[in-house]
């Protein structure tokens, strides 16, 4: 064995068993985000801006946050472009 190594390359060892379980899970957590992804089709994020605004506007509609006043008038103007 060799014991005439030092505290230097102990230290070495050390930072690298780390780094390399660092980086294993780092690829493990990418690749599970990519294969179960966000990619989904009609995700508000993918198209054109005012389908998505119009979405958004939709979702807040159906969730109660607006009422159906608010919600026509914003709509009319989404269509009319301000």
């Amino acid at each position: 064995m060799m014991w005439g190594w030092g505290w230097g390359a102990w230290l070495m060892m050390s930072v690298m068993t780390v780094l390399f379980w660092s980086l294993i899970i780092a690829g493990v957590v990418a690749l599970v985000r990519y294969v179960g992804g966000g990619h989904t089709a009609g995700h508000p994020g993918t198209g054109s801006g005012q389908a998505d605004a119009e979405h958004v506007l939709a979702e807040r509609f159906a969730r109660g946050e607006i009422d159906e006043d608010e919600y026509k008038r914003r709509s009319d103007l989404l269509r009319t472009g301000r």
